[in-house]
């Protein structure tokens, strides 16, 4: 067969099969009204033909491009990687296309970001804001263009969002750490992370309140500059804590590996744990007990949820908190 030049038209098939553009057009949507023989017939051409339905044309119909952005922080991180995987498996289950775009947890960078989503007609937003009083989340509301916050949670607005219960994710790695006999503890954060941050340091603390943990022996760091890691860690030691939270699991990589490098044995002079379960999906050398926030779950909510908000803007707010759980490893 002679290829044409160009993208190949529903007058190609048409012309090929024989039928009308009309015809041609129900049997490549399975329409009941189209015999099943005929359906084949014209969907194994246009299979042969090469054609790829026009999407673009489908929305200026019925204004709606079945498109959605996740903006996340970066891809560099296995926790975005994995949310993205997994939302992106769940998005085309129910016939949407994922666009993702990374802020770096840069506020300029998101608005970019956003505008870029919005620029491309996206039937909704799926986003990690970098702050609350970011710009982009600004823009989006102005848009009127349906968005979910995912894995964070912001009182008093009118925003949807899908979000792990952090504060009890803290409590479960607290008590972890105290049930394995450890009486001095930190948690060690590379980053303040809006929402989460606070969230799980409350829930680290409320477990050791409840153990009888004095406050002076709880202790909590977010070191702006990576080189003040590491004597920050010592420091801790030579205070005699033995029990540390970290703040995700590739941080918690991080500051093992620093620890190694250092000769600090872990968990002989130290045990590590963090929050995510990303072994859950992927394979790292080092096995750590980790609190699961169960992103398949979140996926699933925050495509369920974006859905119902583009078919029905009226519904009232959905705030989904989901409940976390904890691995021992």
């Amino acid at each position: 067969m002679t290829r044409q030049k160009g993208r190949i038209t529903l007058s190609d098939i048409a012309a090929a099969t024989g039928f009308t553009v009309n015809t041609v057009s129900r049997a490549l949507k399975n329409k009941d009204d189209i015999s099943r023989e005929t359906c084949e017939l014209i969907q194994n051409k246009a299979k042969e033909m090469g054609y790829v339905r026009n999407y673009l044309a489908s929305s200026l119909r019925s204004g709606r491009t079945r498109t959605l952005a996740m903006i996340a922080g970066s891809m560099i991180n296995p926790f975005y990687a994995i949310l993205a995987d997994l939302i992106q498996q769940e998005a085309a289950r129910l016939g949407y296309s994922l666009f993702i775009l990374c802020s770096r947890d840069n506020p300029d960078a998101e608005l970019q970001a956003v505008e870029m989503a919005l620029s491309r007609q996206v039937d909704g937003v799926l986003i990690t804001p970098c702050s609350f009083d970011s710009p982009a989340l600004s823009t989006l509301r102005n848009s009127k263009v349906p968005f979910v916050l995912l894995s964070r949670y912001q009182e008093n607005t009118a925003d949807d969002c899908v979000y792990c219960n952090d504060g009890e994710g803290g409590y479960l790695a607290g008590k972890y750490l105290l049930d394995s006999g450890h009486r001095k503890l930190a948690m060690l954060s590379y980053r303040q992370v809006v929402f989460s941050s606070k969230e799980r340091f409350s829930g680290f603390r409320r477990a050791c309140a409840e153990a009888g943990i004095p406050e002076q022996d709880v202790f909590y760091a977010c070191p702006e500059d990576p080189a003040a890691v590491l004597p920050q860690l010592q420091a801790w030691l030579s205070m005699g804590v033995t029990g540390l939270f970290s703040f995700c699991d590739v941080e918690a990589w991080n500051t093992i590996t620093l620890l190694d490098s250092a000769g600090i044995r872990v968990p002989g002079d130290l045990t590590v744990v963090g929050f995510d379960n990303i072994l859950g999906y992927v394979q790292f050398p080092k096995p750590i007990p980790s609190v699961d926030c169960h992103l398949q779950e979140e996926a699933c909510a925050a495509i369920d949820l974006i859905r119902k908000r583009i078919h029905d803007p009226s519904l009232p707010p959905q705030q989904l908190r989901l409940p976390v759980s904890f691995i021992q490893r």
